[in-house]
């Protein structure tokens, strides 16, 4: 359709024309924590979301002949579930036809229902947890692979690639931590590897000794952890202090942030994360500069955003609609090249093709070891 490859055009980086007075206002809501220790990704997902925003707005976008304007709406949950649900209802309430989050699996689960209920479609740009689009929900949708497929080669990697036949696992009890977990577990024991201690932590937790000392006993030769950063910094430091000289493995911990925490420690740490390096997707360096002149350098789920929100700019002008009643089915309908890749949902509303890259942190950086896709 030619509207269709006007929004391609934006995404390739074509010259933008000036906006003019728009007819008709489409808001969308973008929703994660802005606040607390994991703000740094939601106002980068937000930022993304109003890059992609700001570009649509500059490309004269029209539907049903008339030009489109969108404004986005951001909501802090403060990673809290029972915010998430309440941030969810205000945006429903404040109008939104479609929205872009949450950004943790805990608080995109419990948000999907409200979203569902009301008929608007959501988006993240970051939430794995299979249960997301596994609830039968026509409204949640992602565009980041999930944890199955995530803890499917973090799982082989530890019995294949690196060859371990005992392996700990940990996990901080979130939606996020202990569905991952649960996964690689799940994928050790098919490939024959005994997972000899399985410890849980929760989310506020500081001091790992306890739990580490327990695995110490157990002949553990890696030990596997589902959850954040911010806490795999101080065990893997921790893990250290006790004299544990076997390497810790995470998803979506590698960061500055895990490196400044565990300090040297972090040397060898092997961390999985949906998706590949920004400048190894097509349009990565592109997005980048464009994003780095306004923002700053891109955290992580940024370009995710930004083709979240492309995608309902792309399903209302299939629809010819910026009504969500009329717009949410042609989601499934949606095919472009995004940033982070093609941009195409299955019936469950996650993408058809995936990727997952494997990094490994070296002198202070983690650095991408393999990229495998999944079609």
């Amino acid at each position: 359709m030619k509207r269709v490859a006007s929004i391609v055009m934006v995404l390739s980086g074509a010259t933008l024309i000036g906006q003019a007075q728009a007819d008709q206002t489409v808001k969308i809501g973008v929703a994660g924590p802005m606040t607390g220790a994991l703000a740094v990704y939601g106002k980068d997902v937000a930022n993304g979301a109003q890059l992609a925003v700001n570009q649509l707005n500059a490309s004269g976008v029209k539907i049903k002949g008339e030009k489109v304007h969108f404004e986005l709406l951001p909501e802090d949950d403060g990673a809290d579930p029972k915010t998430a649900v309440t941030v969810a209802q205000k945006m429903v309430d404040g109008g939104v036809v479609g929205v872009v989050g949450h950004v943790e699996s805990g608080t995109s689960i419990p948000a999907s229902k409200v979203y569902r209920d009301a008929g608007i479609p959501q988006i993240s740009p970051s939430a794995t947890n299979p249960m997301l689009t596994r609830q039968g929900f026509p409204t949640a949708f992602r565009v980041i692979g999930d944890d199955a497929y995530v803890g499917k080669v973090i799982g082989q990697y530890l019995a294949t690639t690196a060859g371990y036949k005992n392996v700990a696992v940990v996990d901080d009890r979130t939606a996020y931590g202990q569905g991952l977990a649960d996964i690689v577990v799940e994928e050790l024991k098919k490939s024959g590897v005994n997972v000899v201690d399985r410890q849980f932590v929760t989310p506020a937790t500081v001091d790992f000794r306890g739990v580490l000392t327990s695995i110490k006993g157990k002949n553990a030769q890696a030990i596997f952890y589902g959850g954040v950063d911010s806490q795999a910094g101080p065990m893997r430091k921790q893990m250290t202090d006790l004299a544990m000289k076997i390497p810790l493995y995470g998803s979506s911990i590698e960061s500055d942030n895990f490196v400044k925490l565990a300090g040297a420690t972090a040397e060898g740490t092997v961390s999985a994360e949906a998706g590949q390096p920004l400048d190894s997707m097509e349009g990565g360096k592109k997005f980048a500069e464009q994003y780095e002149k306004k923002y700053g350098p891109v955290v992580l789920y940024a370009p995710y955003a930004y083709d979240a929100v492309m995608a309902l700019a792309h399903a209302m002008e299939l629809a010819n609609s910026t009504s969500s009643k009329d717009f949410l089915p042609a989601l499934k309908k949606v095919n472009f090249e995004g940033v982070t890749g093609p941009i195409a949902f299955d019936d469950k509303g996650d993408l058809r093709s995936v990727t997952v890259t494997l990094y490994q942190a070296k002198g202070g950086k983690f650095q991408p070891l393999q990229t495998l896709r999944q079609k």
